[in-house]
């Protein structure tokens, strides 16, 4: 698995899926990114793409694991 393949990919979609915040960055909760039909086919494991993504500083969220259901309303932000 190419992790920077799938980190430019969860870029694109954070992009699709996402609004522009006042600051000028892309925000997405975590619940639409994981219930996305598209991102359900693109993303074997979407949490490791996070975490991956995260430890890049690509993309910032609170806590260190976002989980479905529990997570949905977590902002997923680009940077």
């Amino acid at each position: 698995m190419d992790v920077a393949h799938e980190v430019a990919l969860l870029t694109e979609e954070i992009q699709r899926l996402g609004s522009k915040n006042a600051d000028g960055t892309t925000s997405v909760k975590f619940g639409v990114l994981f219930n996305d039909e598209k991102c359900a086919n693109l993303f074997e494991a979407l949490v490791g793409t996070l975490k991956a993504a995260k430890r890049r500083k690509i993309i910032t969220f609170d806590g260190e694991l976002l989980l479905q259901g529990v997570h949905d309303n977590v902002d997923v932000i680009l940077l």
